[in-house]
């Protein structure tokens, strides 16, 4: 795709809630990823609701994503992992997405964007001073330590709202942008 980026965060899972399957965090902060990369959360522009994607697959949603109000810190989430009735492969794929991020085989997550503004940084890297979020997807491979899933929400057997803290380790976070040719495009590597 042409001028697309991704900036992964990682989970901290500390809740879940398997009746509403709610997952809650950061989905980005003005932290440096392994690149050296930046985004500006406060320069972030999106829509009321997004797609929540597996593993950035536009043809793979599983949910719905609201981000709060940016800050300075970082712009935090919360989104929906629809729950299927009806047998098929929709269920199965959001079935999957659930469950691997309550087994906390998934942990990360990462925004696809497109860059309205952006400098080179430096010492290498780009900072994206004003960007259009229009995603959120569930990943496996995080690195930017400082964006994370705070907590998945949680119901009893007898319906009573708990949240149980698992005590897993902040999960990096990372922006993958593969090349930066000459003139400025970007392009990123699936």
């Amino acid at each position: 795709m042409k001028n697309e980026n991704r900036a992964y965060s990682l989970l901290e899972v500390k809740n879940y809630d398997d009746d509403e399957q709610v997952i809650t965090g950061w989905a980005t902060t003005p932290e440096p990823d392994r690149y050296g990369d930046v985004v500006e959360p406060l320069g972030a522009k999106f829509a009321a609701e997004l797609p929540l994607l597996w593993q950035h697959r536009h043809d793979s949603p599983v949910g719905i994503v609201k981000f709060g109000k940016p800050t300075k810190n970082g712009i935090p989430f919360s989104a929906n992992v629809a729950k299927i009735a009806t047998p098929g492969a929709l269920k199965d794929m959001c079935d999957l997405a659930w469950q691997s991020v309550k087994e906390k085989l998934v942990r990360g997550v990462s925004i696809g964007f497109r860059a309205l503004e952006y400098s080179y940084m430096d010492g290498g890297g780009i900072r994206f001073t004003e960007c259009e979020i229009y995603e959120l997807s569930l990943v496996t491979i995080p690195a930017n330590a400082a964006a994370t899933i705070q907590s998945i929400k949680a119901m009893d057997t007898s319906g009573t709202r708990r949240r149980s803290s698992y005590g897993v380790p902040l999960i990096q976070c990372q922006k993958a942008v593969a090349a930066r040719p000459a003139g400025g495009a970007v392009k990123l590597l699936d």
